[in-house]
């Protein structure tokens, strides 16, 4: 099944428009802005710079009339990733220090907080996704900004995000939503 989102140059679905089924890494050749959008099928990321790059959002079905406003930030979406359906198991290994050291758990469930799971102070620095589509957020209960991982070895964080000054994950949870 496919995903289906429409963005649009303006707050409440106005100006020009641009139907995406599919990943894009720079919009900037279909609009010259995206304030709003509607998505009508899948999950989605979101991205504030072209090329999966910057701050990330996640979008499942819904309107979304006035996103900058609601997320905070002064920019507007510049690349979009559709989140393929996942069936079956959720595995993740997560290490509190970069390249896979220091204590690891393997986890199949969500996480509030690694600081009151794990005493993990600093936080998860790596994993390994074996199955499933998650997100990490900065802060405890989900809160803060986020980062999506798909099945893959992320090394990391540290380097993977560079420039984005002081991120770090203190929970995550697997995107289960639904398609339509």
């Amino acid at each position: 099944m496919m995903g289906k989102v429409i963005f649009y140059e303006d707050r409440n679905f106005m100006g020009r428009s641009y139907e995406c089924s599919s990943d894009c890494s720079d919009m900037s050749s279909y609009m010259s802005r995206c304030h709003s959008c509607r998505v009508e099928s899948g999950c989605w990321m979101v991205y504030d710079r072209p090329n999966y790059m910057g701050n990330q959002y996640f979008m499942r079905r819904g309107e979304y009339a006035d996103y900058m406003s609601m997320w905070g930030f002064n920019n507007w979406i510049r690349s979009c990733r559709m989140i393929p359906m996942h069936r079956g198991s959720y595995r993740i290994r997560i290490y509190e220090r970069e390249n896979f050291m220091g204590q690891m758990y393997e986890m199949s469930d969500d996480c509030e907080s690694f600081m009151d799971r794990y005493q993990w102070s600093n936080g998860c620095m790596s994993c390994h996704v074996m199955d499933g589509h998650w997100l990490m957020y900065e802060q405890p209960n989900y809160r803060g900004r986020m980062w999506y991982f798909r099945p893959g070895e992320y090394r990391s964080f540290r380097e993977m995000m560079s420039g984005m000054s002081g991120m770090r994950f203190m929970s995550m949870r697997r995107i289960m939503d639904s398609w339509y």
